[in-house]
């Protein structure tokens, strides 16, 4: 039987986006949702950006692969979960990592969340246009 490849998890989680991601040792690819990075999100550099933050702030973007399951939002949402993910995948992998993406600000989870909608009103803020006859 062959010996199980060391894996580490992270749940990451930005606005309504949830991601699974799993770091094992390797090249430094990326598969999200069984597809490439480019076949996920396509040619959004902001976004490749944001996804490779944690590993760029302690210095792995080769050392790992990264395979990810995301569901709901949107793709800046997904990216931001992403992030988060991998980051807690990185402490899980290293604690002594924690210092240097807590000061980079990548282990924390971002609270913002669309505001719900009341009624009386047309979103959840906006109401209906005043006339006064």
């Amino acid at each position: 039987m062959a010996p199980a490849t060391e894996q580490f998890n992270g749940v990451g989680r930005r606005k309504t986006s949830t991601a699974r991601v799993y770091l094992r040792p390797g090249k430094g690819e990326f598969k999200i949702n069984g597809r490439s990075f480019e076949g996920h999100f396509g040619k959004r550099p902001t976004v490749e950006k944001v996804v490779h933050e944690p590993l760029v702030a302690v210095d792995a973007q080769s050392k790992w692969d990264v395979i990810v399951t995301v569901r709901g939002g949107g793709p800046i949402g997904q990216a931001g979960a992403i992030r988060h993910g991998i980051a807690r995948a990185l402490v899980q992998s290293n604690p002594d990592l924690r210092g240097t993406l807590r000061r980079h600000g990548l282990l924390t989870r971002d609270p913002r969340m669309k505001e719900r909608k009341k009624y009386g009103l047309h979103k959840a803020r906006r109401a209906h246009q005043f006339s006064k006859r």
